[in-house]
């Protein structure tokens, strides 16, 4: 999985990974901070939340423009410092007036287009690495190894977010003011990530792009023909078009998703399920997954001793946690956050383990084929909520409901987020991994943007789930997340010919 990787992979995966951990921070209560300090409703809220997700995937576009003419390592530091001022202006307790709601919206407007700058071309560069061909066939899987990486950070974000909201809380600050730590955290994992980029340069130095004196690139790819050009774009456009409603679906987990496990779900838990909204016990099954398949895949003893006894060392861990486990544990909705990039972390490994295998034999799906599956997959990760729903109140319901409120176990959703996560996997670093081979390469910044761009698209649909939270019945909002999950699948496997051509 690790080996045979060029070495400015995991510095650019662990600068990527501080900037993501302040990020999903300050994501994982930022719906809730919306309503809670500005007492708005669902939808409007809603609105916030998803156009703020829009920008934050639109403006790799204009970064990747910007890129493609004054290279993408000048891009990423200047948007680290752009999104360190906005999360600042952001950590400062304005309180809930007009004033207030202005420089939170111009916060998000710095952060938005800071992110611009870094997100997008961190990834192009990530692509580069492997334009060279000792590193070529190593495309798919180092992807993969970025994208865990993102979900690392992702991981602790929750626990960060609640942990720092209880501490300001515990001091004296008032709930909605406590919300404003979660985001100076932002500030600290941005430094983080500025010094892991500048100390590890020389190992990715030679993929930041720019202009060589002369005025020619210092790219050494050949170009192509107009008609190649236009026929990669065209193709380019077409997954863009279908990962638009994925992002649409997926991003409910801040939004609807987040709602409902602040509204139907369980607040309390105890035994073994509790153990699951302890991160560090998501730490410890995700050592055991990988010192696993260090065990299976290694051919000397030494190394099968060390993962052997790394496996139960963990394993002890968890029996101990279990036997001193709390009578009952309380739970709060953005903490179910944290499932998500606990699967993607863990089933990584899992993920390029059967893709190994398969292109051993010759049968392992495209890039294209892939995120068809990933579609189809999220459909029936909604499909489980429709299920987990059909008994429920409607939201309003719910809410004036008193003692005859209906609840759900927390395993709905975490359930959901396992499922989810399988077609994330399938579709999101394959998707990327697919525009960073097939974009021409003197609109490689703008094909990355592209794809951000149908993100963002996406992302501003995600109000959708917000608008429709209220008294239409939960099955019909979920039905929903089916239905164009189900399009976009059949779209995609209808271009599917078409696509492998150009892949």
């Amino acid at each position: 999985m690790f080996e045979g990787q060029p070495k400015g992979l995991y510095a650019l995966a662990l600068a990527n990974t501080g900037e993501r951990f302040g990020y999903y921070t300050m994501l994982a209560v930022f719906a809730l901070f919306l309503r809670a300090n500005f007492g708005l409703d669902p939808g409007t809220a809603g609105i916030i939340y998803s156009s703020f997700l829009m920008l934050v995937y639109f403006l790799p576009l204009i970064g990747g423009i910007m890129a493609d003419k004054f290279g993408f390592g000048r891009m990423v530091t200047i948007g680290i410092i752009i999104m360190f001022t906005g999360y600042l202006f952001l950590s400062f307790p304005l309180g809930g007036n007009t004033m207030a709601l202005v420089c939170m919206l111009a916060a998000l407007l710095l952060i938005s287009f800071g992110t611009g700058l870094f997100k997008g071309n961190l990834q192009v560069m990530v692509g580069n690495l492997y334009d060279d061909p000792r590193y070529s066939t190593k495309r798919d899987s180092g992807f993969s190894i970025f994208y865990m990486a993102i979900n690392i950070g992702a991981l602790f974000a929750p626990t960060a977010a609640v942990r720092i909201m209880e501490w300001a809380e515990s001091i004296g600050y008032s709930s909605n003011d406590a919300y404003h730590f979660s985001f100076a955290v932002a500030c600290a994992s941005l430094i983080l990530s500025i010094a892991i980029y500048y100390i590890f340069r020389p190992t990715f130095r030679h993929v930041e792009g720019g202009k060589k004196k002369d005025g020619n690139a210092t790219s050494t790819e050949p170009e192509l023909s107009p008609a190649e050009t236009k026929q990669r774009i065209i193709a380019l456009c077409l997954v863009f078009a279908v990962v638009i409603f994925f992002w649409m679906a997926f991003h409910q987990n801040g939004l609807s998703l987040t709602y409902f496990a602040d509204e139907f779900t369980y607040k309390t838990t105890e035994g073994i399920q509790s153990m699951a909204f302890d991160v560090w016990n998501l730490v410890l099954v995700i050592i055991i997954v990988y010192a696993a398949f260090s065990f299976f895949q290694s051919s000397t003893t030494k190394v099968k001793g060390r993962s052997g006894a790394i496996i139960a060392a963990a394993l002890a861990a968890l029996i101990y946690k279990y036997s001193n486990i709390d009578n009952e544990t309380t739970i709060t909705a953005p903490i179910f956050q944290q499932f998500n990039p606990f699967y993607v972390v863990a089933l990584t490994p899992v993920s390029l383990a059967i893709f190994g295998s398969l292109a051993a034999k010759g049968k392992e799906p495209s890039a294209p084929r892939k995120i068809a599956y990933g579609m189809l997959i999220a459909a029936i990760a909604f499909g489980i909520m429709l299920l987990g729903s059909m008994n429920l109140l409607t939201p309003i319901e719910q809410s004036a409901a008193g003692d005859a409120a209906r609840f759900v176990s927390p395993n709905l959703l975490i359930v959901t987020y396992l499922v989810l996560t399988f077609g994330e996997l399938l579709l999101s670093p394959m998707g990327i991994s697919f525009v960073s081979k097939v974009a021409p390469p003197k609109y490689k910044g703008m094909m990355m943007g592209g794809w951000f761009v149908a993100t963002a698209l996406g992302n501003q649909l995600v109000l959708v789930g917000g608008v429709l939270w209220g008294d239409i019945p939960l099955t019909v909002v979920w039905g929903v997340f089916i239905a164009v999950c189900l399009i976009a699948a059949i779209f995609m496997f209808a271009m599917m010919k078409r696509l492998e051509r150009i892949g």
